[in-house]
């Protein structure tokens, strides 16, 4: 089994930051493997922002240059670092380990 439990999100004015962190616990886990960030809107599929894993860290175009991934192996953290924040970007973000593991989400606001 697979615990994740993502904290971090808030409401932020457009161009503001906000960095979001996935705790992860559980004799299945394995901070080296593959750890993505997701998120969705109501009314939307859920939508894949961002992956760390062995062959380093990946982004959709529509976060690419403003938000980073990274992971402390010893803590068993993926953090999720995001700067010049839209409003679109709005959303609940989920942090997934595969193949089945989600966390209960973290609702980002980025509003004026």
């Amino acid at each position: 089994q697979v615990q994740l439990v993502e904290s971090g999100g808030g409401l932020v004015q457009p161009g503001g930051s906000l960095r979001l962190t996935c705790a992860a616990s559980g004799p299945h886990f394995a901070i080296a493997g593959l750890v993505s960030w997701y998120r969705q809107v109501p009314g939307k599929q859920r939508e894949w922002v961002a992956s760390i894993g062995g062959g380093g860290p990946r982004y959709s175009d529509a976060v690419e240059g403003r938000f980073t991934i990274s992971r402390d192996i010893r803590a068993k953290l993926v953090h999720l670092q995001m700067d010049s924040l839209r409003t679109e970007d709005t959303g609940v973000y989920f942090c997934y380990y595969p193949p089945r593991y989600w966390g209960q989400g973290t609702q980002v606001t980025v509003s004026s």
